[in-house]
C-alpha cells in the first residue's frame, strides 16, 4: 500500500503565552515538529505534508526541508477542516488504482512529539486489515480526551469530552488522534462533515460513525508507552515531555554500560555515542553530534557540542567544548573553553581558564591556566605559561602563531601574530614576540627595570 503522512500543525498554541507557534517550540533543542516529522521520516512514505496556519512562514523557515509538502489551514475549523485541506497534496490516483495498490493516509499531529516510529509501525501492520485503525488508549483519568465508544466490543463512534453523556464520561479508553484510514475513504468522508457540537468545529473523529455506517471494519492499536501520546499545550507539559525524553535516553545510556550519576540530570540535545566504561557525571549538556570514545570521564556541568572525545580523556567540571577533537589521554578543564576549529593531540593539558580557538596542539603539550591560543599551531612537549596570549587579530585580519616542539613560553607572554617560535626556544616572562624567535635561544623583551628612589605614592585629597 502506498502511504501518506499528513502532519497537523496549524495551532496557534494560545496556552504556551508565547509569540513562537507551538510547533515550533523546543524539546531537546528540536522544534516539536521536528521530532514527529523524524519519526515520520522513518516510515517510507510516499509523501508527508504539514498543514500550518498561525506562524506558517516562520514554521516553513525554520524546517526548510524539500521532501515535504505544504496546505494552509485558514482559518482552523477543527482537525477534519485540517485533514481536508491536506487533501490535494495526496496520492492523486488513489481514486484510480485504489483496489489496486491502495493508499493510506496517517494522520499525526505537530505537537505531539514523542509519538515512537514502532508503534506507529504497529499501527500500520493493523491497518493491512483495511477499513479505519485507530491509536487508544486506556487512562485512569481520562478527563479532557474523546472517549472510544464501542457496542459489544466493536467500536462505533468517538465522543468529545464536552458532548460526552456522563455514562460515556466513565469510559476510560481515550481516542489519541492518531489513526490510518484508506485516502479514497478520507476524499468521501470529509467534505461532508458537520460542526453541530459544542465547539462548532469539524471533527476528524466523526469519520468513525461514518466508517460504521459503510460497515468498513475498525481496528485498533495501542502506544507501548502513555508519554507517546501526549500533546504539549502549555509551558508547564513541555516541561514534562522534556524530562521524559531525557529520561528515556538516560535510561538507553546506562542499559549500554555508560555511568551516569544522575539519570535525572544529563540533557542530550542530539546525538551522544559512547564507548565503554564512558562516566558522565551530573548536569552535562550533550548538543549536535558528540562522540565520547572509550573511558571517557566527563566532569559535572560541562557542555559538549559538535565534538569527539577520544580514548581515556577527561573532562574535568565546568568546561565548554565546541566542534573540536580532544586526543587521547587529555585533560581538559576545570573552566576551560575549546573553541570550533580546536584539535588536541594525545596527553594534552589544557588547565583551568584556558581558551583555544582554531589551533592545533600536539601530543603531551600544555597549557595549565590563563592562556588564550587562538589561530595558532603549537609543536609536541610545548609548555604555554600562565597569562599568554595569541595577539591573532589585528583588528581586520586573522593571523596565525607558529610554535615548534620543545619550546617553553614564560608568563604573561604575547604572541604578536604572524609569528614562529623555532624549536627548543624559551621565550623570558613578560616577552612580547614581534619578530620570529630562532630555535634553542633565549628570548626576551622587556622594559628596563627601575627603582625610584624618595617617590611618594599619591594620596586621596580631602573635599572641603
Amino acid at each position: 500500500m502506498k502511504l501518506d503522512v499528513v502532519i497537523l500543525a496549524a495551532g496557534q498554541g494560545k496556552r504556551m503565552n508565547s509569540a513562537l507557534p507551538k510547533v515550533l517550540h523546543l524539546l531537546a533543542g528540536k522544534p516539536l515538529l521536528g521530532h514527529v516529522l523524524d519519526t515520520a521520516r522513518t516510515l517510507a512514505a510516499e509523501r508527508i505534508c504539514v498543514v500550518y496556519g498561525h506562524g506558517g512562514d516562520q514554521v516553513q523557515t525554520a524546517l526548510q526541508a524539500t521532501d515535504l509538502s505544504w496546505a494552509i489551514q485558514s482559518p482552523q475549523l477543527g482537525t477534519g477542516h485540517a485533514v481536508l485541506q491536506a487533501m490535494p497534496q495526496l496520492a492523486a490516483d488513489f481514486s484510480v488504482n485504489a483496489s489496486v495498490n491502495p493508499s493510506i493516509t496517517l494522520v499525526l499531529y505537530g505537537d505531539v512529539p514523542l509519538i515512537q516510529a514502532a508503534t506507529l509501525q504497529r499501527l500500520l501492520n493493523a491497518a493491512e486489515q483495511g477499513g479505519l485503525t485507530l491509536l487508544t488508549a486506556h487512562l485512569d483519568n481520562p478527563k479532557g480526551y474523546g472517549r472510544i465508544v464501542r457496542e459489544a466490543g466493536k467500536v462505533t463512534c468517538i465522543v468529545e469530552e464536552k458532548d460526552a453523556t456522563e455514562t460515556q464520561r466513565q469510559i476510560k479508553e481515550i481516542n489519541t488522534g492518531i489513526l490510518v484510514a484508506p485516502t479514497a475513504a478520507l476524499a468521501r468522508w470529509l467534505p461532508t462533515l458537520g460542526n453541530r457540537n459544542a465547539q462548532g468545529e469539524y471533527y476528524l473523529t466523526d469519520i468513525v460513525a461514518m466508517a460504521v455506517q459503510e460497515g468498513l471494519p475498525i481496528v485498533t492499536a495501542h502506544p507501548e508507552h502513555l508519554w507517546e501520546v501526549d500533546g504539549v499545550n502549555s509551558q508547564v507539559q513541555l516541561a514534562t515531555l522534556e524530562r521524559v525524553y531525557q529520561l528515556t535516553v538516560a535510561n538507553r545510556l546506562l542499559d549500554s554500560g555508560v555511568g551516569l550519576a544522575d539519570p535525572a540530570r544529563i540533557d542530550v540535545r542530539g546525538e551522544l555515542t559512547c564507548g565503554r566504561d564512558v562516566f558522565i557525571d551530573v548536569n552535562n549538556v550533550f548538543e549536535g553530534q558528540v562522540v565520547l570514545a572509550d573511558n571517557v570521564r566527563i566532569g559535572a556541568n560541562c557542555v559538549l557540542k559538535n565534538c569527539r572525545i577520544f580514548e581515556g580523556a577527561v573532562i574535568a567540571p565546568f568546561c565548554h567544548i565546541e566542534e573540536a577533537h580532544i586526543g587521547p589521554d587529555c585533560h581538559i578543564g576545570p573552566y576551560a573553553r575549546i573553541r570550533p576549529g580546536t584539535e588536541l593531540g594525545k596527553h594534552v593539558h589544557i588547565g583551568n581558564f584556558v581558551e583555544v580557538k582554531n589551533s592545533t596542539i600536539a601530543d603531551h603539550s600544555k597549557a595549565n591556566h590563563l592562556a588564550y591560543i587562538g589561530d595558532a599551531t603549537i609543536g609536541q612537549r610545548v609548555n604555554v605559561g600562565a597569562g599568554t596570549i595569541t595577539c591573532n587579530y589585528d583588528g581586520a585580519n586573522k593571523f596565525r602563531t607558529v610554535i615548534e616542539d620543545d619550546v617553553f613560553i614564560g608568563s604573561d607572554t604575547q604572541l604578536v601574530a604572524p609569528v614562529t617560535v623555532g624549536r627548543g626556544a624559551t621565550l623570558g616572562a613578560g616577552t612580547t614576540l614581534t619578530k620570529d624567535a630562532p630555535p634553542d635561544q633565549l628570548t626576551i623583551s622587556r622594559a628596563k627595570q627601575l627603582s625610584i628612589a624618595g617617590w611618594k605614592r599619591p594620596v586621596k585629597q580631602k573635599k572641603d
